[in-house]
């Protein structure tokens, strides 16, 4: 059940940090990591960082877009040491882990992200993220190693999956790669709608996207709202044509 988590780690600086992040992973039972545009690296270097951990090195998945990294995820867990309003925060580690085994085990798969090491995630990282977990450290210093954040969680997700099992969720939820399609026929639909109340936009559709992330949609109805966003795009368009020539 533990091979339905996907480690994500968006742009990583270090080679030290991904070996180390690698053990964590083989301590812990992990065996999927996925790299998005990390620094560049030599294998053999993480082979010595992590001993004996030839099995996850060489199953590394290396892509160009987080998108990819996470199309196939049904749950994204970001992580990041700062409150970001505006989204769903989490910091009560424990039952999160349960819930998120329960996930695992029901539905499948769940993709943990983590962020480069100087600043974080960013906006359009956070945006693909269903809850942000704010790991419960210090608060005068809260900011932790990437390897240490990767080892607490992983941790605490080894620990939930040996314990009793939690509740499983009723549904099982859209990939990401499924919301990403309705986030971009949604914003296709406020172009053409012209719904843009300042700026480029970008702040409605990041508030749309929210909601949609809080509403969790099954693959069936994220095809739904696609397909409805896709018609009103349709329509507006030949409302506009027949405007033109009159």
């Amino acid at each position: 059940m533990l091979n339905e988590f996907i480690v994500v780690l968006h742009q990583p600086q270090d080679v030290r940090n991904i070996g180390a992040v690698v053990r964590a992973m083989k301590n812990m039972g992990f065996a999927r990591l996925r790299l998005v545009r990390p620094a560049p690296f030599d294998a053999e270097d993480l082979k010595g960082i992590a001993h004996r951990s030839e099995d996850v090195v060489d199953a590394i998945a290396i892509v160009d877009r987080l998108d990819d990294a996470l199309a196939d995820a049904r749950f994204v867990l970001g992580t990041s040491e700062r409150a970001h309003p505006g989204r769903t925060m989490r910091s009560d580690l424990r039952p999160l882990a349960a819930e998120l085994v329960a996930r695992a085990a029901s539905a499948g798969p769940v993709a943990v992200l983590f962020g480069p090491e100087d600043n974080g995630l960013d906006n359009a990282a956070l945006d693909r993220c269903h809850t942000i977990l704010s790991l419960p450290a210090n608060p005068a210093y809260p900011s932790l190693n990437l390897a240490q954040a990767a080892l607490l969680l992983l941790y605490e997700l080894r620990m939930a999956a040996s314990g009793p099992p939690a509740p499983a969720p009723e549904r099982a939820l859209a990939t990401a790669a499924e919301m990403e399609t309705l986030i971009a026929a949604t914003a296709e639909l406020l172009a053409a709608a012209r719904f843009v109340k300042s700026g480029d936009g970008q702040a409605t559709l990041r508030r749309l996207r929210a909601l949609l992330a809080r509403a969790e949609p099954d693959s069936s109805e994220a095809a739904l709202l696609t397909a409805l966003a896709r018609e009103l795009v349709k329509a507006l368009r030949h409302e506009g044509a027949e405007k033109a020539y009159e």
